[in-house]
């Protein structure tokens, strides 16, 4: 897979949930913190999202917001006061309160469409990309702008709530596109920027490099080798390389061949030797020393904790 795909892998876990939610006048609602991501679409009106510990932020339609965290915040028809975000309602017993089956009448004061849902996420090996993500990805409506994420976004909208035929399936796998959707959009927005993963995976260098590694991570990769694949010397590789991603090459590859293992761990039942192989380790043995050296546990007693107690959410 690519790094993009890869990252959401190594941490994607179930299938996310969703409310589509009508309301008007004066409210407030509190969602508390996660361990996966949170997001918002709203889909008419305009909204505020008030982040714990972070500025106020003005929805409008259109708008998208991620919470690639799980940091708790408030919604509410305007930004509201400390005491108000205090007393506010919490966002499950809004829902059993007609919060979302009492729809205003259009033109209604105040009145908001969202769609508010989360992805459930194991965050215990997240890829830097993702961790680089900070705790609040708000995404205008802008004309002629992310044309993919908008057209997801219509898609959405139209299919949440509305019992169509076969909508079990289409509803989950759209929000999975809008999750792609947004940390692309995130990249887009943020790729001028010095630093950073953007502008790792927008520079041609650094980029096949990580398509190489991320493509067959069981390939014997040296320096040498993946220098020659990107045609640069490997002093070039080596400084571009780790100046944006943060670490050099075969660092990387390292931290990367341990963390597809444990993703494979958690959602295989693939035996230890044939997990080896596939991400480079010449046996069992030799995956085992590397793993407990990084994760501080066996890939046995990793496998049996995972599946005993799987992550909140």
């Amino acid at each position: 897979m690519d790094v993009v795909s890869d990252a959401i892998a190594a941490i994607r876990i179930g299938q996310p949930s969703s409310n589509r939610v009508r309301i008007a006048g004066t409210w407030c609602s509190r969602l508390a913190s996660y361990g996966g991501a949170g997001f918002h679409v709203v889909l008419e009106g305009t909204c505020w999202l008030l982040p714990d510990g972070g500025p106020a932020v003005s929805l409008g339609a259109g708008d998208v917001v991620l919470l690639p965290h799980g940091t708790g915040h408030v919604v509410a028809n305007a930004p509201a006061d400390p005491c108000t975000v205090r007393d506010a309602v919490p966002f499950e017993a809004w829902l059993e309160g007609g919060g979302s089956r009492t729809p205003p009448p259009a033109g209604a004061p105040g009145a908001a469409e969202l769609l508010c849902g989360k992805y459930r996420l194991d965050h215990r090996h997240t890829h830097p990309l993702m961790a680089e993500l900070p705790d609040v990805v708000h995404l205008p409506n802008r004309v002629g702008r992310q044309s993919e994420l908008r057209s997801a976004v219509d898609l959405l909208g139209r299919e949440v709530g509305a019992a169509r035929p076969g909508s079990d399936v289409v509803v989950p796998g759209l929000l999975d596109l809008l999750l792609v959707y947004m940390i692309r959009a995130w990249m887009d927005e943020g790729a001028a920027r010095a630093g950073g993963w953007p502008a790792a995976l927008a520079d041609p260098v650094v980029a096949g490099a990580l398509r190489a590694l991320h493509k067959d991570p069981a390939e014997p990769w040296s320096n040498e080798l993946l220098a020659a694949r990107v045609g640069v010397s490997r002093a070039t590789l080596a400084r571009r390389f780790t100046a944006l991603v943060g670490r050099p090459p075969m660092a990387y590859l390292a931290w990367w061949r341990l963390t597809r293992a444990a993703g494979l761990l958690r959602s295989t039942a693939e035996p230890l030797d044939a997990i080896a192989r596939r991400v480079g380790y010449s046996s069992p043995y030799a995956l085992s020393h590397a793993f407990s050296r990084q994760f501080g546990t066996t890939p046995g007693r990793y496998r049996s904790r995972s599946a005993a107690a799987p992550v909140a959410g």
